[in-house]
């Protein structure tokens, strides 16, 4: 089978789980319209009724952010009617305030069962949804029902990363791991276990890849970004980088955004074994098996009482994961478990 059909059918049967007599919607741009059309002839197959949206249908989308596209009425009123959705899009700055959110709202208000793969691209149908996802569930329940025990996280790598991770009592660790259920969002590809945590402290130091529209640096193994955290937030101040544009611009993203782009809104663990290498794409690098950490909108909002407008992941490579000074989880970016 094809890469792209083979991806495109994971999507639909052993992810979202799509049922005959269902109504599903189908959001998307001319970027990727062609993975989308893939995705949805495997959601006609299943018996369902299909609605598409193209995103440059409703308006121009914005290269510098100033104007970004504002979510349809049109798409919320289809979802509103819908049992899953998919979102099959390339990323444009200030779209996850002004488009991704609203969109995000009415997942959870609807309770669709939502595939989130923004940023996707040919290549993470042949790698990330090439996987055996029944590999990759079984993986990421383990590794929630270790760390989910865990008072206290460290995490170092050679880099320099040197950070204490308290996830909280009242924390719930998830799994993102291709298991789509009513109300969730989920990325594609899947595979990690994620928490927003209480508190973070220590230096970390992106030498992986930065999300959202941070994904134009690639990779930053030769310019790896730094910052310092205290309280669970970034430290104003403290952010280095060689590259000095980019320094100057995740400076201005994470403290002049909003009174939370600063605030770490999430602590995750890559779990997915396919992904074999760094594509420079977070929606399937951040699954790569690692660490990362997000500044801005917290990763599940169920828990917390704050939002931010913004959430950028930043990944760690080659981490060592200790759990309460005595269990070793990952060395060296291997689990050990």
């Amino acid at each position: 089978m094809d890469p792209i059909e083979f991806g495109a059918r994971q999507a639909v049967v052993n992810c979202v789980k799509v049922q005959k007599g269902e109504r599903v919607v189908m959001i998307t741009d001319r970027e990727t319209e062609r993975m989308a059309d893939a995705i949805l002839v495997h959601a006609k197959a299943a018996g369902a009724s299909v609605q598409k949206f193209v995103m440059e249908d409703f308006g121009p989308r914005s290269v510098d952010g100033k104007s970004p596209l504002p979510f349809p009425k049109d798409i919320n009123d289809a979802m509103s009617r819908a049992q899953a959705s998919f979102l099959v899009a390339g990323i444009r700055p200030g779209e996850y305030q002004s488009f991704r959110q609203p969109m995000i709202n009415a997942v959870e208000k609807h309770m669709l069962r939502h595939a989130h793969m923004v940023g996707f691209t040919e290549v993470m149908m042949h790698q990330g949804m090439a996987v055996d996802y029944a590999e990759v569930q079984e993986l990421s329940r383990k590794v929630r029902d270790i760390v989910s025990k865990a008072h206290e996280i460290k995490v170092f790598t050679p880099a320099g990363t040197d950070l204490t991770v308290s996830p909280g009592s009242k924390s719930e660790w998830l799994c993102c791991d291709g298991n789509i259920r009513p109300g969730m969002i989920t990325n594609l590809p899947g595979g990690e276990v994620y928490v927003v945590p209480s508190d973070a402290n220590g230096k970390v130091v992106i030498d992986g890849c930065l999300g959202d529209s941070f994904r134009q640096y690639g990779k930053l193994q030769a310019s790896p970004i730094t910052y310092e955290l205290k309280g669970g937030r970034c430290v104003r101040g403290s952010v280095r980088c060689s590259l000095k544009r980019l320094q100057k611009e995740f400076a201005k993203y994470t403290f002049e955004t909003d009174a939370n782009s600063n605030r770490v809104g999430e602590f995750a663990i890559g779990t997915n074994l396919g992904v074999k290498e760094l594509i420079g794409n977070m929606l399937q690098d951040e699954k790569f098996p690692s660490v990362h950490i997000a500044m801005g909108d917290p990763a599940d909002t169920r828990k917390v009482n704050w939002r931010s407008k913004v959430h950028l992941d930043g990944l760690m490579l080659n981490p060592t994961i200790v759990l309460d000074g005595r269990t070793t989880i990952m060395k060296d970016g291997k689990f050990v478990i």
